[in-house]
Order: C-alpha cells, then sequence, then structure tokens
C-alpha cells in the first residue's frame, strides 16, 4: 500500500491544494490520483490546519484511508463524496458538525466514529456508504436529516440518543440490513419515507409517546411496534403497521 506521508512540504504541493486565512488553513483539493493511505498534516506552514472545504476529496476514490489531525474543527459540504475505496476515517473530537453529503457514496466504509461533539448530522451525510455495519450518534446531536444514512444497506444496528426529537424524511430509507431499532423519548416526529424498504425491519421499540408520523414512513417494511405501557398517543396500528406493548415483545 502506498503511503502519502504529507508531514513534507515537498510532497505536500502535488497531493493536496490548500488556502489560508488568517492563521488558518483550510484543505480545498486532493489529486484524484492519490492512492492508498492519506495523513492530513496538523500545520502548513506554520499554520493550523482548522477545516477540510466543500468537495475537497470530491472524487478521490482510490484513497482507502485518511487520518484527519485533530486541529480541524470543520468538515465541509460533499468533502469526501464519492470517495469509493474509503474503508476507514478518523474524525477528530474537535468537529462539531457533518456537513451535507460529507460522507455520501464512500459505498467501502466499514466503520466511522462520530465523536461526542458532534451537534449537528447533515442531509445525505452517510448515504450510500454500503459497507457500514453500525454507527452511534452523539448524544448532542438532536435531529437526523433527510436521508442522512439513506442506502446503507449494511446497517444492522444504530444507537440513536435520548437527544434526537426527530427523524428526518427518508433518513434510513433502503436500510435493508436492519432487523430492529430503539426510539428514545424525546423523539416527537419521525418523517415521510424515514424507515421505507428497510425489509428486514421486524420490530421497533419506542420508550415514549406516540410521535407524529409522515406519509410512507414504513413502505415495504413490516415491522411490529412495541412501546411502553404508560405511554400516551398509541392505537392499535402506528403508519400502518400494528402496535403491541414491549411486553408482548417475543
Amino acid at each position: 500500500m502506498l503511503k502519502l506521508n504529507l508531514q513534507k512540504q515537498d510532497l505536500l504541493a502535488p497531493k493536496l491544494k490548500h488556502e489560508i486565512k488568517g492563521d488558518e488553513v483550510t484543505i480545498t483539493d486532493c489529486n484524484e490520483a492519490a492512492t492508498g493511505e492519506l495523513i492530513i498534516p496538523e500545520t502548513i506552514e506554520g499554520n493550523p490546519v482548522t477545516s477540510i472545504g466543500v468537495q475537497a476529496f470530491y472524487r478521490c476514490a482510490s484513497l482507502t484511508s485518511i487520518t484527519i489531525p485533530d486541529s480541524v474543527t470543520s468538515i465541509g459540504e460533499a468533502a469526501f463524496f464519492r470517495c469509493s475505496s474509503l474503508t476507514n476515517i478518523t474524525i477528530p473530537d474537535g468537529v462539531t458538525s457533518i456537513e451535507e453529503s460529507a460522507f455520501s457514496g464512500c459505498s467501502n466504509l466499514t466503520s466511522i466514529r462520530i465523536p461526542d461533539g458532534v451537534t449537528g448530522i447533515g442531509e445525505w451525510a452517510f448515504r450510500g456508504c454500503r459497507s457500514l455495519t453500525g454507527i452511534t450518534i452523539p448524544d448532542g446531536v438532536t435531529s437526523i436529516e433527510y436521508a442522512a444514512f439513506a442506502d446503507c444497506s449494511s446497517l444492522t444496528s444504530i444507537t440513536i440518543p435520548d437527544g434526537i426529537t426527530s427523524i428526518g424524511e427518508n433518513a434510513f430509507d433502503k436500510c435493508e440490513g436492519l432487523t430492529s431499532i430503539t426510539i428514545p423519548d424525546s423523539v416527537t416526529s419521525i418523517e415521510a419515507g424515514a424507515f421505507q424498504f428497510c425489509t428486514s425491519l421486524t420490530s421497533i421499540t419506542f420508550f415514549g409517546d406516540a410521535p407524529k408520523a409522515g406519509e410512507r414512513v414504513f413502505s415495504s417494511a413490516t415491522p411490529t411496534i412495541y412501546h411502553n405501557p404508560e405511554a400516551k398517543g398509541w392505537g392499535d396500528t402506528f403508519a400502518g403497521r400494528p402496535v403491541k406493548l414491549i411486553s408482548e415483545k417475543p
């Protein structure tokens, strides 16, 4: 495997482009021919690398691993869009948001750790990450945006924290590997198509009152809904699916 050690300035120039504003560096572009492992340096020309710019690694389809330095606090829209050979990436703890389409189309990404400081996950953020098997959403995130995890067909488990209030439209569309999921009592709305085409989904457990449900929440999916007996607003069905008490789970 070719390792790109970008700590040396003479290796940096042909592989990455950057811009300096004030005393901070943004990575703006990467040579699409770059292969193997890529290590982004903490400093360039004596200034800290603080952000990965919009589409910075767009279509860098031969990179298999990218290490982002701890100095980075921002990852821009579509920053790693269609990095189709990428299998792992390290996101530093200082990052607070993952923007729209940041990792969309990273079809070989098998695992990723979202830092605890992240409060926002944008639309399409992980759409099409078809090799991703599990993910934990940090407690500070309050909503799962439009199609954030759509077409993550290998996703078998996901942890939704107590702070989530809304599960967005098409959030888990075509997550065919999901078999069960637990929804915390903080969730008050589930938007249209949130779990559509989750064909292996057999059960969803709700710990709170019945949330508002959009259209086609479970289109082509057939889960049974379970809830606590003291929760309010539940009937015999929810978004067209049968409802039972948690005590009735098989």
